[in-house]
């Protein structure tokens, strides 16, 4: 039985029209055989990453940067796609990389990243983490007194010096809680001391943060703050001490704001398939978003002084480090599924659900328990018939595998053997949530380029030279 769903229904469906690159454009406007011809050869799920956009992205916050003469540095928060053309694009953009996990550091230095332009976070990191930053000359940041005395003793062990930050709990200027990571004032005050007797094994360089929410006052405060720890820190001796970190949490826009507005007032839990109701959403178009965001911050005054925080940089000639991730990302990939099949629902319901060769796990804001929400689109769509609504569903046993919980409008009902896709996901959605449930394969990534007219497209896999060479 066909959806039977009145065309004024479907069109009473709210829609979120996904922003498009012209790149993107341009392979799904004027080369969809190709992408075809990749999902026949390589499996029915896969990403493609176009290193090209992350270049351009970079360029564009070293410009804000660069025009708010600040002495910054950006690291690039490897943890947001595992693909590894990413890392090696780099070190020839001047940038380094955030890493959270040995393997993350590994695949860093591997790439050409001077150790130096590492940046190792997370919470209580194991020694082995820990001991190649030693020999590395990685930039530590220190989440824990515990963490911070075992450093210090690897140091003392091995005759090396480490480089380190002291994370600083975030307290809430409004808004999310307080941050599990980070330590507390007086914590922050007794590693400093401890930082103090041990200056021949360590460096303290400076102090970061980490905030949850995408507010770019709230980092300006907390990013002034650490400007006074840095001073105070010096008057003691401390005289390296002179960078902050403000981590990422730079936003990224995903659909226009009229969209947005719309799609936010309209949308309802009969909207989504079984009546789905999430908590929240991403904010798929912030108030403030990328490079514009990060200048928003260096233009902020929240402290006493009533000078900028760029100024305030300047003036203490203290370095800014960044660790952005999803918003280097921003538009540097997308995902292509097979559609497998489409089983239409009882003429009471009005929509279909589409069956997709993969599943949710990549598609990853399930993981944080909510809806990837730009509309996927029909490659090659051709002809509309009036419309089409309908879920999307992975291929695996459970209920809850749905890639669109939502009643997606589609220019025309779905077939077996077309391409979904969904655009902009290199920024988390690709990977974070992988799985091989059910023994299927993990969507492989496709390196896309045209830098040199016509796409080319190689796997993310051989460890040589970058997709420039």
């Amino acid at each position: 039985m066909q959806c039977t769903e009145p065309r004024n229904a479907i069109e009473a469906l709210p829609s979120l029209p996904p922003i498009i690159h012209p790149l993107t454009n341009e392979l799904i406007g004027r080369h969809p055989a190709l992408i075809a011809e990749l999902i026949h050869g390589l499996g029915p799920a896969l990403h493609l990453v176009l290193p090209e956009v992350f270049d351009d992205t970079v360029k564009q916050f070293q410009k804000v940067l660069a025009s708010a003469g600040v002495d910054g540095f950006i690291l690039f928060a490897k943890k947001a796609n595992k693909a590894r053309c990413f890392v090696e694009r780099c070190p020839a953009l001047g940038i380094g990389v955030d890493a959270a996990s040995l393997q993350e550091a590994g695949q860093a230095l591997g790439c050409g990243v001077p150790g130096q332009h590492i940046g190792v976070t997370g919470p209580a990191k194991h020694d082995d983490l820990l001991l190649l930053a030693l020999r590395q000359h990685c930039l530590v940041a220190i989440d824990s007194l515990d963490e911070l005395r075992r450093f210090a003793a690897l140091a003392a062990r091995t005759g090396g010096r480490g480089r380190l930050l002291l994370r600083r709990q975030a307290l809430p200027t409004a808004g999310p809680a307080a941050s599990r990571f980070g330590m507390t004032a007086a914590e922050c005050e007794e590693a400093l001391r401890l930082c103090i007797a041990q200056r021949q094994h360590m460096t303290l360089e400076g102090f970061s943060f980490h905030l949850s929410g995408y507010s770019a006052a709230a980092r300006a405060v907390h990013a002034d703050r650490m400007i006074d720890a840095c001073i105070d820190a010096q008057r003691r001796g401390l005289k390296h001490c002179l960078s902050i970190n403000i981590g990422g949490g730079i936003a990224v826009r995903y659909a226009e704001q009229a969209a947005w507005d719309a799609f936010m007032q309209r949308q309802q839990a009969s909207h989504y398939h079984a009546a789905k109701s999430f908590p929240d959403f991403y904010p798929y178009h912030p108030a403030s978003h990328g490079p514009a965001m990060l200048a928003e911050i260096l233009a902020a005054a929240p402290g006493a002084t009533g000078m900028c925080l760029a100024q305030r940089l300047r003036q203490h000639g203290i370095r800014l480090l960044l660790e952005p991730g999803r918003a280097l990302l921003d538009q540097a990939g997308f995902s292509a599924f097979l559609v497998q099949g489409l089983k239409d629902r009882a003429a009471s319901d009005g929509y279909g659900i589409v069956t997709v060769g993969g599943t949710s796990f990549s598609l990853s804001e399930q993981w944080f328990n909510s809806e990837y929400l730009p509309d996927p689109m029909l490659l090659d769509a051709g002809e509309a018939d009036g419309g089409y609504a309908a879920c999307v569903g992975g291929a695996s046993c459970l209920d809850s595998d749905m890639l669109s919980w939502r009643k997606v409008r589609f220019v025309r009902r779905p077939r077996a053997g077309d391409v979904l896709l969904y655009l902009n996901t290199a920024g988390y959605q690709m990977d974070s949530n992988e799985s091989p449930f059910h023994d299927l394969p993990l969507p492989p990534k496709v390196v896309v380029s045209m830098e040199q007219g016509p796409p080319r497209w190689r796997l993310d896999t051989r460890p040589g030279a970058a997709a420039t060479a």
